[in-house]
């Protein structure tokens, strides 16, 4: 039998090959969906993922998509835990995803919300935040000429944009 450091890096492995359903040239790791994973007193495996937003209907999919892999790779005695709190911030992305966005035609987010990729509690503040001015660039042809069409795109997460100058639309991935 494996020692639990070396079954827990396997599974870190497995999981990261688990692409995520709405967006299949990231996968759920690189999106920061991925949380944990960590050996229970009963000895399953734990997988802890935290949805991009409350509401996700893709974490359904996910926990399937995650048991699946678990289960292909002979790691069949697992449950997931889906954690709220903290609250999943784009700041979890790591670069290659945003790299991967880009290239797949979906402008990622830009800037920092501040959390440095440590999930950690914050305080709540019910005030808007200052006006960001700045407008994604174009994941076709990187000019910043580019205008809002709508506040949701295909899905919550995301806003819908065009480009001026090539007038392609594309997908921004908003930060939060």
């Amino acid at each position: 039998m494996m020692n639990a450091d070396a079954t827990l890096e396997r599974v870190w492995a497995v999981l990261e090959a688990v692409p995520d359903p709405e967006i299949p040239v990231v996968s759920i790791r690189e999106l920061g969906i991925l949380r944990d994973v960590r050996r229970a007193a009963d000895d399953a495996l734990e997988i802890v993922i935290t949805p991009t937003y409350s509401g996700c209907p893709a974490m359904y999919q996910i926990a399937e998509d995650i048991g699946a892999a678990l289960n292909a790779a002979g790691l069949a005695k697992h449950r997931i835990e889906t954690v709220l709190a903290p609250a999943w911030t784009t700041d979890w992305m790591t670069s290659e995803a945003r790299e991967k966005l880009r290239r797949y035609g979906i402008a990622p987010p830009m800037g920092n919300c501040g959390s440095n990729h440590a999930p950690q509690e914050k305080t709540i503040r019910f005030v808007p935040r200052a006006a960001n001015n700045d407008k994604p660039p174009c994941p076709h042809c990187g000019s910043s000429h580019t205008e809002r069409l709508a506040q949701f795109g295909s899905t919550a997460c995301k806003a819908l944009y065009r480009c001026i100058d090539c007038r392609e639309p594309f997908d921004y991935f908003k930060p939060y």
